[in-house]
């Protein structure tokens, strides 16, 4: 029998529920056959209400109702459960809690299975975790066949980088130069251009070494930001 905050949590989201957008996300996620999302379901609640009922509900709630959440059928519930999640690891006052948050999500990792549900957990859950630890796990997500994995691991190097540190997030960019996956090169490129951000010299040789390799959507995300005759100097392999 499901303890009585999961029943709350979803009565208050099936409260939440637009139509519109039950008929919306299946297609904006690819949850048809052959999309990225493939399977998954949907409610049709927005976000800012997920964010709503996990702000109200987090203090109470167990790591075990939590993971009845993350290993629900449907998107909305398995992202309420991450919000959760994130509140309860960054509110944690032992490491106990936030080692066994950290658990929690990898043992359930497999729900986390759509772009929206790895951005915005990857940085605030595993980058934070292991800004000053062992950091094997990230690599052995890198490692993994899984799409949704891969991606894991460079979103949670955006953790590192605010806080200087670069070199996670240049070696997984150099291992996925040539991965197939778009939804990769957008993430490879958005990293790379948050490196630029704070250091320019830093993605600007990185750039310059590698961007002949790399996917044109990759390659674009990365030199957003870049002023326009450089960027074109990129554009055109003219750099």
């Amino acid at each position: 029998m499901e303890q009585s905050l999961v029943v709350k949590i979803k009565k208050e989201l099936d409260r939440c529920i637009e139509p519109e957008k039950r008929e919306f996300y299946p297609k904006f996620f690819q949850a048809f056959p052959g999309g990225y999302g493939e399977g998954d379901k949907f409610l049709g609640v927005r976000v800012p209400f997920q964010r709503k009922i996990a702000q109200k509900y987090y203090r109470q709630i167990s790591f075990e109702e939590i993971e009845t959440l993350l290993q629900d059928p449907y998107h909305e519930r398995r992202s309420t459960g991450l919000f959760l999640l994130i509140n309860k690891y960054e509110k944690a006052k032992t490491d106990s809690e936030k080692n066994t948050a950290v658990e929690v999500y990898l043992r359930n990792i497999d729900g986390v299975n759509n772009w929206d549900l790895v951005d915005v957990t990857a940085p605030k859950i595993l980058g934070a975790h292991l800004m000053d630890r062992d950091r094997t796990v990230l690599y052995e997500l890198a490692n993994s066949q899984s799409l949704w994995k891969q991606r894991i691991a460079v979103l949670t190097t955006f953790y590192f980088i605010k806080n200087g540190d670069y070199s996670c997030t240049l070696e997984l960019a150099e291992k996925f130069l040539e991965h197939e996956h778009d939804l990769m090169h957008k993430a490879v490129g958005w990293m790379l251009r948050e490196i630029g951000k704070r250091d320019y010299n830093t993605e600007y040789q990185f750039l310059t070494k590698h961007y002949r390799k790399m996917p044109r959507t990759m390659l674009r995300y990365a030199i957003e930001h870049f002023e326009e005759p450089i960027r074109q100097a990129f554009l055109k392999g003219e750099i």
